[in-house]
């Protein structure tokens, strides 16, 4: 059983045969490189210096269960170590909005306007993850993150 360790480099086997690369974070999250390759990658340094498309939490049992792999770890950069903010919105009332900061915990009142382009609060199946990786890298709308996304 691997374990958990912030500053992890991890291996994703996607279900279309293809590698994508993430890294541990605080708390339950991940982020998530923009590389999608058909062979491996061993370079740390490499998948460091890729962009992030996406920050989210995922359930331990990613890890846990070596569904993804940790391949190498590097201390988290000081950006890295700050959580983006999240958002909650009322199921029932769309109008009722908070601002979510996993580093704190802390929660605020706001205004859909401020959470625009910011992901919904919650922790992800990783098979969840892999498919949202897949249609990113195909140029195909996700249906778990849209889902997510703020409703009018």
């Amino acid at each position: 059983m691997a374990i958990r360790k912030e500053g992890a480099f991890i291996e994703i086997l996607l279900p279309n045969g293809m590698f994508s690369y993430g890294r541990i974070l605080a708390k339950a999250s991940f982020a998530f490189y923009n590389i999608y390759s058909e062979n491996k990658i061993l370079d740390l340094e490499f998948i460091k210096n890729a962009e992030i498309i996406f920050i989210n939490s995922v359930y331990k049992y990613a890890i846990s269960k070596n569904r993804w792999i940790i391949i190498g770890i590097i201390e988290l950069e000081p950006n890295l170590r700050v959580l983006p903010m999240e958002f909650i919105q009322d199921t029932f009332n769309y109008n009722q909005i908070e601002l979510y900061d996993p580093n704190t915990g802390e929660i605020k009142q706001s205004q859909k306007s401020e959470c625009l382009g910011l992901e919904r609060a919650a922790v992800w199946e990783p098979e969840h993850i892999e498919d949202r990786i897949i249609d990113y890298f195909e140029g195909r709308l996700n249906v778990w993150y849209e889902s997510l996304k703020i409703k009018d």
